[in-house]
């Protein structure tokens, strides 16, 4: 909801979002496993945006995301690109 958003302030109508979110756990220096790392992927069909505002609006929703702020000691990496 919030990349629709974000795609709808940036001037952007979203025909289909295909979102994944790849999560690494690893060994926790206090014991345990700890998520070390969460590798984000769209892939968007989305009309009046070109590939840079899209980026910005899908950039812009990871950065406002509460998960993403409370996880904000794990890397979190991001590749957005439209479909063709």
């Amino acid at each position: 909801m919030a990349l629709s958003a974000e795609i709808a302030r940036a001037g952007g109508t979203p025909q289909a979002l295909d979102v994944t979110a790849a999560v690494t756990l690893g060994p926790d220096p206090a014991g345990g496993f700890r998520i070390s790392e969460i590798a984000l992927t769209v892939r968007a069909e989305v009309d009046g945006l070109d590939a840079e505002r899209f980026e910005g609006a899908a950039r812009a929703a990871k950065d406002g995301c509460p998960v993403s702020k409370a996880l904000s000691g794990t890397t979190i990496t991001l590749d957005a690109a439209l479909e063709q």
